[in-house]
């Protein structure tokens, strides 16, 4: 009878062996070991008893300490009770497979199969005292499911833990962090450096709740353009993987109204709108400033990705519009002082959305980019040149250049005002959506 059970239990852990989640690997943010794109392979057949009954070789048994990608060692004798516990383990400790994901334990001697472990995504079902499976490189969906790591929480919609198709946004974003080539190490998150660049300073947005407070500060009130929305900071917040800046129509009361006002910002007695402006707390001269983002094109919106200079009085400290959309119009603009105060001196570039070929344009997310050095300044979106402009030509009226000096990145959506249009028939609330937003400084 013992010789039977043993039978039975080689054709087991054959059979789990082989045994894989369904869907296709995710590159990039979705991280984990999905790179590597190799199958869990099953472990080799320990020797024991039947379910219950103590195999031979020993009384405490020990298994492949969890690792990255090898095999743990069999589990050598232990009590063969029957366990399906969590951790996968009866007649030795947890297989190879644990933490960082990798190839499937060997089988432990003595006792049952055992479950799968807590995380494992991708790898075959362990056996006995390798019961924790491999993760990472398997044809699971999901690479952050790898080892135990928790699932994308927003950027596939939680569809990494269960067998369920991504959505197109899902598949929009993985496939531009294909495109871009992104890397993963098991459980965290690499960003693709570009080739002669360090990565200077990034915010990825992983953490939920309010911005990370080092990261950015936030404008208040009524502030640029006779813009219609007051700015605050609770109209930003970060949930799965996104920052998201939400317009609202709400009223909000002007504490600085007067009914003697000698501007805009003090003669409205009230706001009709709010919003969020939101500028980094560093600065840099020089660089490749690049976003991931989905911005909203209904009618009123003014959503801009922009960089002001730290010293000096606008525009002469200087104004770079890595990117900003309004009436129908994706604009990458640069801009210097004059000779007349406040008047500045504009290289623009403006292209319909129409223009674009792509009816779904709007709905999806895209990469605009600076890369900006001490000759030039040049913008694009998804890797198409909108506007390059020469430092030589951007030079103040005294001779010096705005764009030889530190400039700070503004993240904003503004509503109406000069530009923005007439919100008043747009449905609110609208969102400015935004998965990453990273600075690269040459070596």
């Amino acid at each position: 009878m013992q010789d039977i059970l043993r039978i039975a239990l080689v054709f087991i852990a054959v059979a789990c062996s082989s045994a894989t989640r369904s869907g296709a690997p995710l590159a990039g943010k979705d991280g984990g070991g999905d790179s590597n794109r190799t199958a869990g392979s099953g472990g080799t057949t320990g020797s024991g008893g039947a379910s219950g009954q103590v195999g031979p070789g020993g009384t405490s048994g020990s298994g492949g300490a969890a690792g990255a990608s090898s095999a743990g060692a069999a589990g050598a004798g232990g009590a063969g009770a029957p366990q399906d516990a969590a951790a996968g383990s009866a007649g030795g400790t947890i297989g190879a497979g644990g933490a960082s994901g990798g190839t499937t334990g060997t089988v432990g001697s003595g006792g049952i199969r055992g479950v799968a472990g807590s995380s494992g995504a991708g790898g075959a079902t362990g056996a006995g005292g390798g019961g924790n499976s491999g993760g990472a490189g398997g044809t699971g969906t999901g690479g952050r499911d790898a080892g135990g790591v928790s699932p994308d929480a927003g950027r596939d919609a939680g569809n990494d833990v269960a067998s369920v198709a991504d959505s197109a946004i899902d598949i929009s974003r993985d496939t531009a962090r294909d495109q871009a080539s992104v890397t993963a190490d098991a459980g965290s998150d690499a960003i693709p450096v570009p080739a002669g660049y360090v990565l200077a300073w990034s915010d990825e947005f992983d953490v939920d709740g309010a911005p990370n407070p080092k990261n950015w500060n936030f404008e208040t009130g009524f502030v640029r353009n006779q813009e219609l929305q007051w700015y605050q900071a609770k109209n930003a917040s970060v949930a799965g993987g996104l920052l998201v800046i939400e317009a609202r129509r709400e009223q909000v009361a002007n504490p600085n109204y007067s009914a003697t006002g000698a501007d805009w910002k003090t003669q409205r007695q009230y706001a009709q709108y709010t919003s969020s402006s939101m500028t980094t707390s560093g600065q840099w001269t020089y660089g490749r400033f690049e976003m991931r983002a989905r911005i909203d094109t209904d009618q009123g919106m003014w959503p801009a990705f922009w960089t002001v200079g730290s010293t000096g009085e606008w525009p002469s400290g200087g104004e770079i519009d890595i990117m900003e959309y309004y009436n129908g119009n994706i604009l990458a603009n640069v801009a210097w002082g004059t000779s007349t105060e406040w008047v500045a001196k504009w290289d623009s570039v403006a292209k319909a959305i129409t223009s674009f070929g792509d009816a779904q344009w709007s709905s999806k997310f895209h990469v605009w980019r600076m890369d900006w050095d001490d000759q030039n300044i040049v913008l694009s979106v998804d890797d198409t040149q909108m506007n390059t402009t020469s430092l030589a030509t951007a030079v103040n009226p005294d001779g010096t250049s705005p764009f030889k000096k530190n400039q700070y990145i503004i993240v904003n959506l503004a509503i109406g005002g000069q530009n923005g249009g007439d919100p008043s028939a747009t449905t609110f609330p609208a969102r400015y959506e935004i998965d990453y937003v990273r600075v690269f400084q040459k070596q």
